[in-house]
């Protein structure tokens, strides 16, 4: 494998954690906010790692699992990728 495709792999699967974090992240919002949780919709904008807390006490455990995934997947390819 040549440098350059090392390269664009890396940056391909950097994307797709990081889009799949923000989407997570976004859904989860309109959860709580459709569930008239407006306050920890609010924290959760603000502070971001927040948001698996409020979904994981508000019945969303499933969309809690995902984000910290997606977050840990994120992460692990950032650290690669250096």
């Amino acid at each position: 494998m040549s440098a350059e495709t090392h390269d664009a792999a890396f940056t391909i699967a950097l994307v797709a954690a990081f889009t799949a974090l923000v989407t997570i992240h976004v859904v989860t919002l309109f959860g709580l906010v459709a569930r008239r949780h407006f306050t920890a919709a609010l924290g959760s904008l603000v502070l971001p790692p927040l948001t698996p807390y409020c979904a994981f006490t508000r019945g969303m455990q499933v969309r809690a699992v995902a984000w910290v995934v997606s977050a840990a997947l994120y992460a692990v390819v950032l650290l690669l990728n250096r």
